[in-house]
């Protein structure tokens, strides 16, 4: 695995960060962060950089939520379509042990769901 060392700048100040991933990935995250605080920073009540770059980290962090949430409704949503279309599928093609939550077979072979 190779370790790229990549010069970024957040804020005015230069770090360099070595990681795995690619510089360019890199240099993204940095003008990710870069501009999330610039943003804070807009705020006249902000001065503090060291401040700014805590709300800032929480409002990425947010963001990351956000978006773990609405991915796990995707993916519950598909889970919820998968379970409705076996139905439709003759019982040999539905597979072994397999139903979708809520539902269960009937001895005809019959999925029932709510």
């Amino acid at each position: 695995m190779t370790v790229h060392s990549t010069r970024v700048r957040i804020v005015g100040e230069e770090y360099t960060v070595r990681s795995t991933v690619s510089p360019e990935h890199t240099q993204a995250i940095a003008a990710h962060v870069d501009a999330a605080i610039r943003k804070v920073l807009e705020s006249p009540a902000i001065t503090d950089p060291g401040k700014a770059a805590i709300l800032a980290a929480m409002a990425i962090t947010s963001e990351l939520f956000d978006e773990r949430a609405a991915q796990a409704q995707v993916a519950e949503r598909m889970r919820s379509l998968s379970g409705e279309l076996r139905r439709w599928l003759p019982p040999g093609k539905r597979g072994e042990g397999w139903e979708p939550d809520g539902c269960r077979s009937t001895p005809n072979g019959v999925g029932r769901c709510p």
